[in-house]
């Protein structure tokens, strides 16, 4: 069986691929005919203190999409590292013979008052969540022009339009997101290059287990005490997450720039 739909013929990278949204999306795009490379961590890192992302999952991800007949190319390194992104991208240019679509999908959380704060851990949270997105949205630029145009999808979150309790550093990153996406849409706008953020409410992910983890408490708990959601759902599932990426990328939204889309159950309304 050939996947085939939407994106034939289309190159994506997604970032954070190994589980959550960022695999969930990675599978849609395939499912659609896409080429797509998946970069993780492929190892626990030291804060937080759960685990983000693996190789054995990146390898469980290709071959369920190459059982389903597409194409999959599973990368690992760290978004913190330059020489990490500048040959994942490189890597997959050379794969697939091009860059279509990024998703800067890759992020972690942890719970912590501002004041409270150790230097490293603002850091882990900056640099994975912002600084991680610039560094990939930096080396695949030059390939999305000299494929005449593209797409760039950051995945900030609510915590990117409102603070949030004891989030203060993943609320900084995902604010920082929204500032990055609209400078780049017009820097790009010439080439070509969309760029968006997508601001989920709280997700059905691994992350969740991990932050339960951490408070002692389970991943039911954190979504309905955290979320508010205005529709009555604790969270939504990663799959909600990869339908709008999708819309986003595709030539439904070819006017869409500089902006972001909302997912969040009513939340931002009340």
């Amino acid at each position: 069986m050939t996947m085939a739909g939407d994106f034939d013929g289309k190159v994506v990278l997604v970032t954070g691929a190994a589980n959550g949204q960022g695999r969930a999306t990675a599978l849609a795009f395939a499912r659609q005919g896409a080429k797509v490379a998946g970069f993780d961590l492929g190892e626990r890192i030291g804060y937080p203190a759960y685990v983000t992302g693996g190789s054995e999952a990146l390898e469980r991800l290709k071959q369920e999409i190459e059982g389903e007949g597409g194409a999959f190319l599973p990368l690992t390194g760290d978004v913190r590292s330059e020489a990490d992104v500048r040959a994942a991208v490189a890597r997959t240019v050379e794969a697939f013979g091009g860059l279509d679509i990024v998703f800067g999908n890759a992020g972690i959380a942890a719970y912590g008052l501002a004041h409270e704060l150790t230097e490293d851990e603002w850091d882990a949270v900056l640099d994975i969540n912002l600084k991680g997105n610039w560094l990939v949205a930096k080396h695949a630029i030059p390939h999305l022009k000299a494929r005449g145009g593209g797409v760039i999808l950051f995945n900030s979150s609510i915590a990117g339009l409102r603070g949030l309790n004891r989030l203060s550093h993943y609320s900084a990153s995902k604010f920082g997101l929204v500032g990055l996406a609209k400078s780049l849409a017009i820097e790009l706008a010439a080439d070509n290059i969309r760029v968006v953020t997508i601001h989920p409410t709280g997700v059905n992910t691994p992350m969740n287990d991990g932050l339960a983890a951490m408070e002692g408490t389970t991943p039911q708990e954190v979504a309905e005490r955290s979320a508010g959601n205005l529709l009555p759902v604790s969270w939504i599932e990663p799959e909600d997450v990869a339908e709008a990426v999708l819309f986003l990328a595709s030539d439904k939204s070819r006017f869409v720039t500089g902006s972001g889309f909302v997912l969040d159950a009513g939340l931002l309304t009340r």
